[in-house]
């Protein structure tokens, strides 16, 4: 261990009592109140301070993000960041953790280590190697008590993507994270997202090796405090994120699937697969269509009814998972793990999307719809490990390496909706979201 820990023990008596960087009081001095109901305590510090973190949003939300004020104690410029997102409104669907101080003492004391002496960004158990000096890395991997605490709270939680705020780089830093998140945070932001080099042991590394789908970046903010219009802007970024991952709204308007319809679900699967199963057990594709109504109505009550379809005269009546009408409003009529009919030789394996539109250009052209449609299939892609390659037009089911038909006259079958141009500049667009894994 190097002498750092004896400078920052003076560092940290002289600071008690006093303000602190950016104007706060030191955390010595302030006196102990109450915790609200949705901060805790997430563990404490080398000196036994609490570290803290306080959630923004429903407890119900299955998208979490977290966000880290600072980690080093002379590097705070992210707490103002923290104090604006403390009243913010996470998007529908999503929550914020926010973490003021992940290293209380360094921050006391206004040094970039903990009391011990420890980089905790050189600490964290991926690559983890013994450093001196500056860069002190501790006496072993997660050797220190912040780094365990938030270790804990990062495997309990799961937070889907994670900020740590540095300075004084001015940078978005790339990571082996999402790299459309960190594009949109650094448009949003103004900075530049650039790399550095591969440090050893540090938080986003360790976060981004252990937890497949998750997102850690560094977002070094510039030398100083942040003025007031660029906390308002990285606030922004940070709730442009929460909206990128957002999990699209449902409306389930379900239509009658009782054990007759599963009988003929299944009978149907053995004729035309060899399959004896009415479920879709493990989904490999997305079959994108459209309706041929100018309203969602009519598309509920052909569904709704289980009878022989009047192209095929097949039982059970055809259907689809979801329809999206023509302001984005998106149906869920059928639960994915129930097979629907909606693409010869697919729907063993296939999600069936259905828009409603008379022409791929009419919904294609309609912002709201398509929208709402890139969503919902990049979160199911992410749901079930969809590739973006296996997201097709029912025109094209006949190209699918998954195309299964025992029925001879029907291998060859198929509907001009969702060609491949107009899915391959579909698939295009696709590829400009998040991953599949950021919304799953």
């Amino acid at each position: 261990m190097s002498a750092t820990s004896t400078v920052f023990a003076a560092a940290a008596a002289l600071a008690a009592g006093h303000l602190g960087h950016l104007g706060q009081p030191s955390p010595v001095a302030q006196p102990m109140h109450a915790a609200a109901a949705n901060e805790i305590t997430i563990g404490q510090s080398a000196q036994g301070r609490p570290i803290r973190a306080l959630r923004v949003g429903s407890p119900r939300a299955r998208v979490k993000l977290l966000v880290i004020g600072s980690v080093h104690g002379n590097e705070r410029a992210g707490e103002a960041v923290i104090e604006r997102l403390r009243r913010a409104r996470p998007p529908r669907g999503t929550s914020l953790w926010l973490v003021e101080q992940a290293n209380p003492d360094g921050a006391a004391a206004g040094a970039r280590p903990n009391a011990h002496g420890v980089d905790l960004n050189r600490n964290f158990p991926y690559r983890w190697r013994e450093q001196d000096g500056v860069y002190e890395s501790g006496s072993g991997p997660a050797s220190e008590p912040e780094t365990q605490a938030l270790q804990r709270f990062v495997e309990r939680e799961r937070p889907r993507v994670t900020l740590w705020y540095h300075q004084a780089l001015g940078m978005v830093v790339k990571s082996t994270g999402d790299p459309v998140l960190e594009r949109s945070y650094s448009r949003a932001s103004g900075l530049p997202r650039r790399g550095l080099p591969a440090y050893h042991g540090t938080a986003t590394s360790w976060q981004n090796t252990s937890f497949e789908g998750d997102s850690a970046f560094v977002v070094e903010l510039p030398g100083g405090a942040l003025p007031r219009a660029g906390v308002q802007r990285h606030a922004r970024a940070v709730l442009g994120l929460a909206r990128a991952i957002a999990p699209p709204r449902l409306v389930l308007k379900p239509i009658p699937f009782d054990d007759q319809r599963k009988a003929d679900m299944r009978a149907y699967a053995r004729r035309h697969y060899g399959l004896d199963e009415y479920r879709l057990l493990d989904p490999k594709v997305i079959v994108e269509h459209y309706t041929v109504t100018d309203s969602f109505a009519p598309v509920f009550d052909t569904f709704a009814v289980n009878r022989p379809d009047p192209e095929l005269h097949e039982l059970p009546g055809t259907c689809a998972h979801f329809v999206i009408d023509r302001d984005g409003t998106i149906y869920r009529l059928v639960p994915v793990e129930l097979m629907c009919r909606h693409t010869v030789g697919l729907n063993w394996t296939a999600i069936g999307i259905e828009h409603v539109g008379t022409s791929d250009a009419q919904v294609m052209g309609n912002p709201a719809q398509r929208a709402a449609s890139l969503r919902l299939t990049r979160s199911l892609q992410g749901r079930y490990g969809i590739a973006t390659r296996n997201v097709i037009g029912h025109n094209e089911n006949r190209s699918s390496p998954f195309h299964r038909e025992r029925v001879e006259r029907l291998r060859t079958q198929t509907h001009a909706d969702f060609p491949k141009p107009v899915m391959d500049r579909y698939r295009r667009l696709l590829r400009r979201l998040p991953a599949p894994a950021s919304v799953r």
